[in-house]
């Protein structure tokens, strides 16, 4: 009984919410687009000093050509020093399909068009090989 009646004056005793401000919710909208804004500025001049490339371009790997076989499925054509890997992505798995010396790639209208050409070719020559 004791309890009920403290608990009810205690409820009853209930001061107003904290109000915020219109002066707290401008500082507050200014400091998030200050950092935002620096956030921005910090990624610029990153890429300025990378060369205008783009984050992780610069080491030994570079994606040549792709094919898009599937909804979720790839064909990728990757350069590593002086070898070419075609290699084959699928969601959860990567293979390599095939290994080859470095060579020369026509530019073309349509990078994946003339990607599909020189994987047919390769393709062919190697059934009439094997």
């Amino acid at each position: 009984m004791l309890f009920t009646l403290y608990a009810g004056s205690a409820f009853a005793q209930t001061a107003e919410p904290p109000s915020v401000s219109t002066s707290m919710l401008l500082q507050t909208v200014l400091a998030l687009i200050l950092v935002i804004g620096i956030l921005f500025l910090a990624a610029f001049l990153l890429r300025k000093l990378n060369g205008g490339r783009g984050f992780g371009s610069s080491g030994p790997l570079r994606v040549v050509g792709g094919l898009v076989i599937g909804t979720r499925e790839r064909i990728v054509l990757v350069e590593i020093g002086d070898t070419w890997i075609v290699v084959g992505l699928v969601p959860g798995q990567i293979r390599t399909l095939h290994t080859l010396p470095k060579g020369d790639l026509k530019p073309a209208g349509d990078g994946e068009r003339h990607f599909a050409q020189w994987l047919k070719q390769i393709t062919e020559r190697k059934n009439e090989g094997g």
